[in-house]
């Protein structure tokens, strides 16, 4: 796959809505906001639409405008390209005209009517809530076009993006018009959206659009129906010498704009995909995606943790932070990202969730905090930064420590045998946290097998950051607290039955589940060689799909196969089976390192992820999904775009199963300060493992 390889679908799947339907783009703005659909336009989510704008970065996100209805008239033959679906139909069926969808790199329609084609682009301007569609028309014989009207009816719904519009006598229907420009601003409190268009006609004439269904919502047993509101019409003569263009903004616009928009936006996508490795091409799709997460909050970068519901949460965050930015090479925003949630650390605890509305972070979670050790642990691998280390974030990461020995919130204490226990009654505090109501799908409460190795991992970075820092002292109590936990884990969570660890203990839960995966996967784990291989041979053996690794084994009376259903239904399956794509990351570490890096070992975990390959072309397409089916075919449910598992997925293609580890070596030799830019990288992998530089 080339940097500027094309994913493309013909009439056959796109006249399809079976086949059309089940395939989402995703188009992102960096400030959480973003615009998607359907390759066929046909909107199947309330979350769908054209412009979702994040009117507090990365958070107060609304769905201003939902789409564009299209209406090509040729010698007064009216063609609809748009489709939507109402009860029990669909109308118009402008899917039948369309010969092609393709990114390219955003998402391009090409419609055929009367001897023409109408090719439509829409993208997002980075830094901006603005979105661009591009109208274009062209003969099929390159001959002359005829009298050719494309009329457009912006349909917009000015909503909170969880919620659904009706008909109401609240809306504002007044137009500000100027030459180029309408605006209108339907509710107070929310932002004004400006139409920038190189029209030839406005037509003031408005209309409500009633009964919109949304598949997917009714199917997750959701409100599916909406009511969208057309202020105006737009129209405009085609020509061969101009594309017909809307800006769609909240910020007033010039349509002559559009084509430098454009340009500007293919030229920084070039340069993310450039920096991808030439002959990994798995790893260039997945840093293409790995860019769509990384959003602003304030002066600094944080992570969304998933399209199209999620908000950036602190252990979605700091699980993606190393594919997504220091696999990339992208460490400056690596270290916004730690700055900004260092900042936020209270009572030992880093926040799990900013709120949409922006109140006070939440903080009830027991592993975000430790992955923040494990993600400076990889920052200053990567980087070699020990200054910002030392100077900004170590005495944050002793006070996290000081408050875990001697106790926070919801019970999170070390114990007295140098285990981390936690957990109180109606709270889940790993990521395994579905809820219902009081009820806590899985509650985990006591010593979690992965908060115990992620405990034992951060006071190893501990040890490693007091000795560079010329702190004997605290070296050794980091080295001691490490050792005691060691040693109690052993004893406590070694499974003689089953060959494997609890997944919880104290009281003992011998569920077999991937939680165990962590104890083998991290930088620094407990487990004798023996173990670590017998841990990894039984999650490949019940665990393991083509999709990521199930969160239950089959074999247990509480495993479910699919993810389907109302609220209570889905929550309920999702971590009793689930496959989640994320796993399959650590458990790709842990499989390459137990074989100690053999080349059948990596050569075994190249096709493991060459799955994913295909993945691309479903779901959320170029990204990877939230979860999946537990069973053959393995459907993608939940996000069409998840952040932790593209970033994994890519963390563990270029750390471990393209074996381009050795980079960071140098790296860390160079006397300079400087990062070593991913295409230099690249570079030096080729040099070491003898591929063509």
């Amino acid at each position: 796959m080339s940097t500027n390889q094309v994913m493309r679908f013909d009439q056959q799947i796109c006249s399809r809505l079976d086949l059309a339907l089940t395939r989402e783009w995703l188009e992102t703005n960096g400030l959480g906001g973003f615009a998607s659909s359907t390759i066929v336009g046909l909107n199947t989510r309330r979350y769908h639409g054209l412009l979702t704008a994040a009117a507090n970065p990365p958070a107060g996100r609304v769905l201003l405008l939902s789409k564009l209805e299209e209406t090509v008239i040729v010698d007064g033959q009216r063609f609809e390209l748009s489709a939507n679906e109402y009860p029990g139909a669909v109308h118009p069926q402008g899917h039948t005209l369309l010969r092609e969808f393709r990114l390219d790199p955003f998402p391009t329609f090409v419609y055929r009517v009367a001897g023409m084609e109408i090719e439509k682009r829409v993208f997002m301007v980075h830094g901006e809530n603005t979105t661009v569609t591009e109208y274009e028309a062209r003969t099929l014989d390159g001959g002359v076009l005829p009298d050719c009207t494309l009329e457009l009816r912006p349909l917009v719904a000015f909503r909170d993006y969880h919620g659904t519009t009706h008909q109401n006598a609240s809306l504002d229907p007044s137009l500000e018009e100027k030459p180029g420009l309408v605006s209108l601003r339907a509710y107070e409190g929310l932002p004004r959206l400006h139409f920038a268009h190189n029209a030839q006609e406005v037509d003031g004439e408005a209309h409500w659009y009633r009964n919109f269904e949304y598949r997917v919502e009714r199917e997750r047993g959701l409100d599916f129906q909406e009511d969208l509101y057309q202020p105006f019409a737009l129209r405009f003569q085609l020509t061969r010498r101009a594309a017909a263009a809307v800006i769609a903004s909240t910020e007033p616009h010039d349509a002559k704009q559009a084509a430098r928009m454009r340009a500007n936006e293919v030229q920084r996508r070039e340069s993310i995909a450039e920096a991808a490795p030439a002959s990994h091409p798995l790893a260039q799709t997945l840093m293409k995606a790995a860019d769509q997460y990384v959003v602003g909050r304030g002066e600094g970068k944080t992570i969304i943790a998933g399209y199209h519901w999620f908000a950036d949460w602190g252990r979605d965050t700091m699980i993606a932070l190393p594919g997504l930015t220091l696999a990339t090479g992208r460490f400056d925003v690596a270290k916004q990202i730690l700055q900004a949630f260092a900042q936020h650390v209270n009572q030992g605890m880093l926040p799990n969730r900013f709120p949409d509305a922006g109140e006070t972070p939440d903080y009830n979670t027991v592993d975000a905090t430790l992955w923040f050790f494990d993600a400076i642990r990889a920052y200053l691998q990567y980087t070699g930064d020990e200054s910002f280390v030392r100077e900004e974030l170590y005495p944050k990461l002793k006070d996290i420590i000081d408050w875990h020995v001697r106790g926070t919130r919801y019970g999170i204490h070390v114990d007295t045998d140098g285990l981390l226990a936690c957990g109180e009654p109606g709270v889940q505090l790993t990521w395994m946290d579905a809820k219902i109501g009081d009820w806590v799908v899985t509650p985990r409460t006591g010593k979690p097998v992965e908060i115990q190795a992620l405990w034992y991992n951060a006071l190893r970075v501990m040890e490693d950051l007091a000795r560079r820092f010329g702190e004997p002292g605290q070296e050794d109590f980091f080295a001691r607290l490490a050792e005691e936990a060691r040693e109690r884990f052993n004893a406590a969570f070694w499974n003689d039955d089953l060959g494997c660890l609890y997944d919880v203990a104290d009281p003992a839960d011998g569920s077999l589940r991937p939680n165990q995966i962590f104890a083998v996967s991290l930088t620094h784990g407990m487990l004798s060689p023996e173990r670590a291989s017998a841990v990894v041979d039984k999650v490949q053996a019940e665990l393991l799909t083509p999709a990521g690794l199930r969160t239950l084994s089959t074999h247990d009376p509480r495993y479910r196969a699919h993810y389907q259903g109302g609220v209570t239904e889905r929550d309920t399956a999702y971590h009793l089976g689930t496959v989640w794509p994320w796993l399959m990351g650590p458990f790709l570490t842990a499989y390459v390192k137990v074989h100690n890096r053999r080349p059948e070992a990596l050569a075994q975990a190249a096709q493991w992820l060459k799955h994913f390959e295909e993945h691309f072309n479903e779901a959320g397409l170029g990204h990877i999904s939230e979860i999946a089916d537990a069973e053959y075919p393995h459907t993608p449910r939940g996000c069409i775009a998840q952040a932790w598992s593209v970033a994994e997925l890519l963390r563990a293609a270029v750390e471990d199963v393209y074996d381009l580890k050795p980079i960071r070596a140098v790296q860390r030799k160079s006397k300079a300060s400087k990062a070593v830019s991913v295409p230099a990288l690249a570079r030096v992998a080729g040099q070491v493992h003898g591929q063509p530089a």
